[in-house]
């Protein structure tokens, strides 16, 4: 208890800029302050603070200190916010980004979810293709979708994404379905243009091994959604992914072919800034992603927004 009560008096006094401001709002003599102070400098064999009768400043060591206190002491109030007899209360600003296409089904949808559990807690959701710089741009976490590539940002796995040929069942009534990714080359494939991303073509999983190919056909585009509604116009196969089209082929308007070669998934990630502790908002809103993105009707179902409540 003497060790917590050193931390605090120490942050208070940062805080407020003198032991006199710290110890009123504690309720105490500024003596007492300053011989917590002189405790915890005495424990740690270093000095945090050069003290003045005008001013109170951080030394280097203390400067990196209070960081690790702020942290400290906000995981505590966090933890007890967390078992008291009001449940569990997040608040503060949570921003978060994800992928255009994703996005829009299967994260805006659970953004007006998330508050309804936890209202103390703002929310701005930014929609974007490109990579985020979440550091540098402020963001508390991104939804991230595919091999992610090594950096210092920490990642939680929250769902397997697998890529799978697709067409309605009449264009394959009316072409045939082709039997080996070799005879893709007969059919009219839905391609992202030469500007957009998969830029190694379509994976499949061929004899044992990964094999890409690039199929053609009378129509691309840049944009994947174009792309998901020609399909769905009866105008080709398609190589989209599991969240865009499942709830598509379990209501019967799009049929998976190739299955048997479909490359092994990749990944449906949270991404957040490398840090020791997270604030509990950002703590909270990856569990509620991971616990809607694990049932497997999550996916199914035509809009995210009718995934069952928790």
């Amino acid at each position: 208890m003497d060790k917590l009560k050193q931390l605090e008096s120490f942050v208070s006094v940062v805080a407020r800029g003198s032991l006199t401001a710290a110890a009123k709002s504690e309720g105490v003599a500024p003596a007492i302050m300053g011989r917590r102070l002189d405790a915890l400098e005495e424990r740690l064999g270093v000095k945090l603070l050069v003290r003045t009768t005008r001013r109170i400043a951080l030394t280097h060591e203390g400067s990196a200190f209070l960081e690790d206190c702020q942290r400290l002491l906000a995981d505590l109030a966090n933890a007890e916010a967390s078992v008291s007899a009001g449940g569990v209360k997040a608040s503060g600003h949570l921003r978060i980004t994800a992928p255009a296409g994703f996005g829009r089904r299967h994260v805006a949808p659970l953004v007006t979810r998330f508050r309804e559990q936890h209202a103390d807690v703002t929310i701005s959701l930014n929609l974007s293709d490109r990579v985020v710089d979440l550091a540098g741009e402020g963001f508390d976490c991104a939804v991230r979708v595919g091999d992610l590539p090594d950096s210092s940002l920490v990642s939680v796995r929250m769902a397997d994404n697998r890529r799978l040929c697709v067409a309605t069942p009449r264009y394959l009534k009316t072409h045939g379905t082709p039997q080996h990714p070799s005879e893709l080359a007969r059919f009219d494939c839905l391609t992202l243009s030469s500007d957009a991303s998969q830029t190694r073509g379509w994976a499949f999983q061929v004899g044992g091994e990964l094999v890409h190919l690039k199929p053609g056909g009378p129509l691309d585009c840049s944009d994947g959604q174009v792309l998901h509604d020609w399909c769905l116009a009866d105008c080709g196969i398609a190589w989209r992914s599991t969240w865009e089209v499942e709830s598509e082929i379990a209501a019967g308007r799009l049929t998976a072919v190739l299955e048997d070669f479909a490359a092994p998934p990749n990944g449906i990630y949270a991404v957040f800034p490398q840090r020791k502790h997270l604030p509990l908002r950002v703590r909270l809103w990856v569990d509620f992603l991971k616990h809607h993105y694990s049932q497997p009707e999550f996916w199914r179902t035509p809009a995210a927004a009718t995934a069952p409540k928790p």
